[in-house]
């Protein structure tokens, strides 16, 4: 049998036994603060364009999705700094410095709404992305939460707190906005709650205390690492599963705008959106296990060439409705995917290090994404921006057709 085919195996092991009563407890809290914590970033995503165009002038339309943009960027700056922190003061202090964060990122997002600055409100997106770096590391502290027979399962379930994201984010880009003046400043407000209330949660989980060979151990350099085709697949998985849900997700609330539909249906759009990314992370893991690593990676790509296909259909609330829901569940199985292969490539004293970089890359292409996606709505329109993402999901077919066609034993 070839490395490949060991890869994959292992990745895919379904549950040999059962899972401790602590270690479900630990996961059960853990998704609760993914969902916390997603629930704001999904809100951000449903509410800060729109809100920046309430301050704006018309010619800088095109620069609103710019705090969402600094966002990204302060996950792709902190990722680094997040998991060094982690290795070395443990996995709950890293969390719950980066709800600390999320609080102070939203807040400064609210002041700069309240005095009609955008370059505060750019700050403030900056800050949040420190948060944000910390929630994309759940889903690792699930791995080390959970048996290893348990670990796509546990990735998969921590995921799903995604769903209750789905309810929350957009029920409060629904009914936040116009709370009080200026308009959107209380969904800011609400951000800070929610991130106030995962620092407490947080406290209750019962995380592996940092050992001296959980960083001391036999360490590869990281060019080792990020250089074995195994990783580089997942690597590639992970940045353009992000990249295209970003790139579009991104752009459909001014897109909804623009096409002439009312704005109340952003929020329902990107509701449809989340319960697609996160519903079938109660079962992807099993999929995984049943049919296979590279399977459900490739079913995901086909989900999202799918979904521009219907983006492309219409721009009834139809088309954008189930154009969104189906990139959700395409970046579910793309992403968790991913995710799991990844953890196949490194040892415990280089997790800290490989996933950064993973990371790193990722939100680097999402960085990337989300800025240009309401520039190329606004020069070229809903259409072009869907061609750009079919583009993107190409290319990761091509990579993982291309690993699984020559199969290297160095995987």
């Amino acid at each position: 049998m070839d490395g490949s085919n060991k890869v994959e195996r292992t990745a895919a092991q379904s549950t040999g036994g059962a899972i401790p009563r602590r270690a479900l407890r630990n996961i059960a809290l853990l998704a609760i603060c993914q969902a916390l914590t997603q629930s704001s970033n999904t809100l951000m995503f449903a509410s800060s364009a729109l809100a920046v165009l309430t301050i704006v002038s018309p010619d800088m339309r095109m620069w609103a999705n710019l705090p969402v943009t600094m966002q990204h960027l302060g996950v792709m700056l902190s990722v680094f700094p997040a998991s060094i922190l982690m290795m070395r003061r443990g996995r709950k202090f890293g969390f719950r410095s980066g709800s600390a964060m999320g609080m102070a990122g939203a807040s400064c997002a609210a002041i700069g709404l309240g005095l009609a600055s955008f370059p505060i409100m750019c700050m403030g997106g900056l800050m949040m992305g420190y948060g944000i770096a910390n929630m994309q590391l759940y889903r690792f502290a699930a791995v080390e939460l959970a048996p290893g027979h348990f670990r796509a399962q546990a990735i998969s379930y921590v995921t799903a707190g995604g769903v209750i994201a789905g309810i929350i984010g957009p029920g409060l880009a629904r009914f936040t906005p116009d709370l009080w003046l200026p308009t959107f400043q209380a969904s800011f407000c609400a951000v800070i709650f929610i991130h106030a209330i995962v620092f407490v949660v947080l406290g209750f989980i019962e995380f592996p205390t940092v050992k001296a060979e959980d960083s001391s151990g036999p360490q590869r350099s990281l060019s080792t690492i990020v250089t074995q085709p195994a990783y580089m697949v997942a690597c590639a998985g992970g940045m353009i599963a992000f990249g295209v849900m970003s790139f579009v997700m991104a752009a459909s609330p001014l897109a909804i705008v623009q096409c002439g539909l009312d704005k109340g249906e952003a929020p329902i759009t990107i509701f449809v959106h989340v319960m697609g990314m996160f519903v079938p992370a109660f079962f992807t893991g099993h999929l995984i296990q049943r049919f296979g690593l590279f399977n459900v990676m490739t079913a995901g790509i086909a989900l999202l060439v799918l979904g521009v296909v219907v983006a492309l259909m219409g721009v009834t609330v139809w088309n954008f409705r189930i154009a969104l829901s189906l990139n959700g569940v395409g970046w579910n199985f793309l992403f968790v995917g991913a995710t799991t292969l990844l953890t196949t490539t490194y040892r415990p004293a280089e997790r800290g290090k490989a996933q950064a970089f993973n990371d790193f890359m990722v939100f680097g292409t999402t960085t990337v994404a989300s800025l240009m996606a309401s520039v190329v709505l606004e020069i070229e329109g809903w259409a072009m921006l869907n061609y750009f993402a079919l583009a993107l999901v190409v290319v990761a077919l091509l990579v993982i057709s291309a690993y699984r066609l020559l199969r290297p034993s160095r995987a």
